[in-house]
């Protein structure tokens, strides 16, 4: 039977709330007063057929590629779901890594794919082994499935290493998804999409989790002119047009992604510092500390993190989210850049929890 749900959105609608909420994955709302838009210019209806002009060209601006290459999609998540629905067909292979951000591996089970893993492991500092992959993958493998930043551990995988995947897809004629949509969070030096190394590459990505305007729901694909032209069409079974106020407010957050950038990044570098003093010091947890990104994966190294977390939601008022969505029954994911001030006293509650 097909698998057509998510238990960890189902988790995060509906059980992750706390006073101190370290379940986040984005940083907070940008305050839609301070963006530089005349609100007076917003329309309810305009001209979107396969995409809204002026926000496809921005698109393909910010990343350095052909309008052609650019489909809009609702958020990362619906932009995951059209990239894997036109490429794969009913019992192709799949290779996802692990682990692995639980509803890409909902969209794949859902498409009736076979799914095979390929590890990053702790002890290697979550790396993708690239040898690991050429192993698993056969004449009947379509596609590669990475995140880049990783969800949830936030290390980044360096275009010499996504250049070896692609070469080992390009041998069986498969494809390589990249869900970037934690890249922008790589501060200094940030690098240019994937989407650049081959026709091979297929990228993913939103304003929904750096740029705190998750709300506009503006996410969207990076593919081939003829495989984006596929997507589009089958994005007509979900939604005949997107929110043309979202579009247009979309344009402006391309205007100023700096601003809205900056302002989130004050917040994560405040809070992985907290999180760095507090990982030393805490005997019970370890992590693998990355030095972007707005989650950390932390392990706890005894007792059972499910347990740990309830009792710490239900007793400390604090959440984060268990490390079974990721299909790491002992690890957590800690997130960072909403507030610093909660997200300290969240981290102290932790504390006194485990002690």
């Amino acid at each position: 039977m097909r698998h057509k749900h998510s238990d960890y959105m189902h988790w995060s609608k509906t059980q992750s709330r706390a006073r101190f909420n370290l379940a986040t994955s984005g940083v907070a709302a940008f305050p839609v007063g301070e963006l530089p838009a005349d609100f007076e210019k917003l329309e309810i209806t305009g001209e979107n057929s396969y995409g809204y002009e002026a926000l496809q060209s921005a698109i393909a601006k910010h990343h350095g590629v052909n309008p052609e290459c650019v489909v809009e999609a609702a958020g990362t998540s619906m932009a995951n779901h059209l990239a894997m629905a036109a490429i794969i067909e009913p019992g192709d292979e799949v290779l996802i890594e692990h682990p692995a951000y639980g509803p890409i591996l909902d969209v794949a089970r859902y498409l009736d794919a076979k799914v095979k893993r390929f590890s990053r492991r702790e002890e290697n500092g979550w790396r993708v082994d690239v040898d690991e992959i050429r192993r698993a993958i056969t004449s009947r493998t379509c596609l590669i499935v990475v995140t880049n930043l990783h969800n949830p551990t936030s290390v980044l995988t360096p275009d010499s290493v996504l250049r070896e995947i692609g070469d080992i897809a390009r041998s069986v004629g498969a494809f390589v998804l990249v869900d970037e949509v934690y890249l922008d969070a790589v501060y200094k030096d940030t690098p240019r999409t994937s989407f650049h190394l081959g026709p091979e590459f297929v990228v993913t990505s939103s304003l929904t989790k750096i740029y705190g305007v998750s709300g506009l729901r503006c996410g969207w694909v990076l593919a081939r002119p003829d495989l984006a032209w596929k997507m589009r069409r089958l994005n007509d079974l979900y939604a005949a047009t997107a929110v043309f106020p979202g579009e247009l407010l979309s344009v402006v957050a391309f205007e100023h992604l700096k601003l809205l950038r900056e302002r989130g990044r004050r917040v994560v570098e405040a809070d992985r510092k907290l999180l760095r003093d507090f990982l030393t010091r805490q005997s019970a947890l370890s992590s693998v500390q990355a030095d972007w990104g707005t989650t950390s994966f932390v392990r706890l190294r005894n007792g059972k993190a499910d347990s740990f977390l309830e009792r710490l939601r239900m007793e400390f008022d604090t959440s984060a989210v268990p490390g079974r969505f990721f299909e790491m029954p002992n690890h957590f994911r800690i997130g960072m850049g909403v507030n610093t001030e909660m997200f300290a006293e969240g981290l102290n509650r932790i504390d006194r929890a485990l002690a």
